[in-house]
């Protein structure tokens, strides 16, 4: 069994390298299923990179997620 694994500095981060990373597999392989996948160029990457690829970018990507799972279950975290 085999699956992703993702690392950081915040349980936030985490989550959201989690999710940005299954995304890309899914993308990748509708790509791959739809033909030729066109390859990023290296300075787009490294632009993308910069932008989102930093502790504080998976910190404020996943907060939108945590608050929806919060107002959706706000039972979530109690100890009972």
């Amino acid at each position: 069994n085999h699956g992703l694994l993702t690392v950081g500095q915040t349980v936030d981060e985490v989550a959201w390298w989690y999710i940005s990373m299954e995304r890309s597999c899914q993308a990748q392989l509708l790509a791959e299923a739809a033909g030729t996948p066109v390859q990023i160029r290296p300075e787009i990457a490294s632009l993308t990179q910069k932008q989102v690829g930093q502790p504080s970018g998976g910190y404020f990507s996943f907060k939108p997620i945590y608050d929806v799972m919060l107002a959706e279950q706000p039972d979530m975290f109690d100890d009972e």
